[in-house]
């Protein structure tokens, strides 16, 4: 969803549509306000991570979490695969289909947070989650459901800023403890799973947009066997 879940930008009034949305009212309100402060958040291009790692993989269907205003679901798009998108946030979702229409691609767009949406299990092909907000909760379910989305055979790729799970509260309220950081679900993989990538390194980032101060990046990418 986002290259920086510190950054403390007030929340407005503003929302996106509202009719159709599975998940936490407060994480809605948060990210519309976030997004609503700026007439574009991010870079407009695809996260380095995500081009690295997908270079190697087929096409097929790909679940991109926190898809913000949708860069890396119109490359993955434009690249062959058949893209599901989702957001918490409404304005993101809308600026997202907007570039859709724009470029000739097509994507689902889904507006739910993830533990709560309505998605087919075990059927992606990969699972891409770039610098995702992701709130913990007493059961995980934000992790359990990344690992739930993965069909056999499929890759989960999850990338994060490195240090950010370690770092103090920050004025803005931010606490690392509050969400999940790739250690907690790399936590998770059982036998089913085996782990191909899991490192810290260099961030390739793109030119521009919030959060383009970081520098290392932490990359897992575990594949289901079955």
């Amino acid at each position: 969803m986002t290259d920086d879940i510190a950054t403390g930008i007030p929340a407005s009034a503003a929302t996106g549509p509202a009719e159709d949305y599975l998940g936490d009212p407060a994480a809605r309100a948060e990210w519309d306000g976030r997004y609503a402060e700026r007439r574009q958040l991010w870079s407009g291009r695809p996260n380095g991570a995500l081009v690295a790692e997908v270079a190697g993989l087929a096409p097929g269907r790909v679940l991109d979490v926190g898809c913000g205003e949708g860069a890396d679901a119109l490359w993955l798009a434009g690249a062959g695969w058949d893209v599901t998108a989702l957001d918490v946030s409404g304005v993101a979702l809308e600026r997202a289909a907007g570039h859709a229409r724009a470029t000739g691609l097509t994507v689902r767009w889904v507006h739910a947070g993830l533990a709560e949406a309505v998605l087919p299990r075990a059927s992606f092909d990969l699972v891409s989650a770039q610098y995702p907000a992701l709130p913990r909760t007493p059961g995980a379910a934000a992790e359990r459901a990344l690992l739930a989305a993965v069909a056999p055979g499929g890759v989960l790729l999850l990338v994060h800023h490195a240090g950010m799970e370690t770092r103090r509260t920050h004025d803005s309220g931010f606490d690392p403890a509050d969400y999940v950081w790739p250690s907690m679900v790399a936590a998770l993989l059982d036998d089913d799973w085996e782990i191909e990538v899991d490192e810290q390194r260099p961030r390739v980032a793109p030119d521009g947009g919030a959060g383009a101060h970081h520098t290392d990046d932490l990359v897992l990418r575990a594949r289901r066997l079955r």
